[in-house]
Formats: structure tokens, sequence, C-alpha cells
């Protein structure tokens, strides 16, 4: 029976890693089903409870803005139709796409080990990917990844696991942290900018709404 034809598309979340030099995409990874709850904070950065009051209207800074969610990754439909993928590891290659996003690679390893084998008297902190977090078309932003645990509860006869919940914390990066001359800092507007578009889409209120007629 074929679906109903009016069904919408599904639009799945995740993670994108672009190089951050260039901004090609090198890894596109899509959440087996998008969280049912996405918890975000904002923390204001104002000059501070010392600051002079001259101050107090002021802003250092877009704020810092956290988001949190717990995805559910589940291999039943793959071990259902027989994915080779899903019998030969389960949902193993999925987590590990994930978390490999948190790791230096092994050639960096590798490389720093042999700069600090020759003698090499300060070695630099590797570079990794830009990581954008992908939530539909309003929310395309770049993140680092500050929290990343895994339940794993269920498993094959190999001891694979086959059904886990991963619960995510990411920073998001604005301008502060990433300039405006690269491609970090031009998503990132892009996506400060769709807030402020968006939010004079709603219906104005007026002070009659709030029982305060007049002027203030």
């Amino acid at each position: 029976m074929s679906s109903f034809p009016g069904s919408p598309r599904l639009i799945k979340a995740g993670i994108a890693l672009l190089d951050p030099e260039s901004g090609a995409v090198q890894r596109l990874i899509a959440l087996q089903y998008n969280p049912d709850t996405l918890t975000r904070t904002l923390a204001p950065k104002s000059p501070g409870e010392t600051a002079d009051r001259s101050e107090a209207l002021r802003l250092k800074g877009p704020p810092v803005e956290t988001i949190k969610l717990e995805a559910e990754i589940d291999a039943a439909d793959l071990l259902e139709v027989g994915d080779a993928n899903a019998l030969e590891s389960g949902i193993a290659s999925h987590l590990a796409a994930l978390e490999t996003i948190v790791y230096p690679t092994s050639a960096q390893l590798q490389d720093t080990d042999a700069k600090a084998r020759s003698g090499t008297l300060e070695i630099a902190p590797v570079i990794t990917s830009l990581a954008l977090f992908l939530w539909g078309k309003n929310r395309v932003v770049p993140v680092r990844i500050t929290e990343f645990s895994i339940t794993e509860e269920a498993f094959d006869p190999d001891l694979n696991p086959i059904r886990a919940k991963v619960s995510l914390g990411m920073r998001v990066l604005s301008t502060d942290d990433l300039g405006f001359g690269g491609k970090g800092g031009s998503l990132y507007l892009t996506y400060q900018q769709q807030k402020e578009r968006l939010a004079t889409l709603g219906r104005a209120a007026t002070l009659d709404t709030f029982g305060v007629g007049g002027s203030l």
C-alpha cells in the first residue's frame, strides 16, 4: 500500500563537518530519529555587576547559547531488512561517526608524537573540523560539542550495540569566537539575522495589551 500522498517530507536533524579553511563539506551525519525535545540556554554578555551604571544597557557581544538534546539510535529496522552493516556491527558505525567528531585523527596524533620526538619546542593543539548543527533551514549554526554521553541499551550476540541513547551538549560559536572573515562567522551571522527576521513576523503587542493606556 502506498503512503498517503499528502504526507510531509521528513527533514532530518544532524551535524555537518566542514573544512575550517575552505568550508568544503567533509562529512554529513544525520540523526536516525529527530529528538523529541531541544533545550537551549542563552547567557547574555553584559558588562557585569561591578560595571559602571553607564554600562547598564550595553552588551559585549552575542549571548553564549548552549544546546542540549538526546537522540535515539536503533538497529531494529535495519536488522529486519537484513542490512549488512547492521548485521555485522549493529549501530557501532553510527555511534563512531558521532564520537569521532570530538577526537583528533590518528594521523594528527602520530604527527604530534613525531614532532615531540624531534624536539619541537612548541606544538600547537590540532585543528578540528568546523561542526555545524543542522535543525531545519532556520537553524544552521556552528557549534563546539561540550558534552557527549552514550547509553548503550541492547546488544546483539557478538555484543555489538543495537540500541542506544546519545546525549549531546553544544555551545554555539558566534562571531566573538570565529570572527567575521571565515565560513563559520558568516554562518553565525546568517543564523542571527534569521532570528531577527523571525522576530518581526509575530503580531506586535500594544500598550493596551498590558492595560497601560497612553504612553510610557
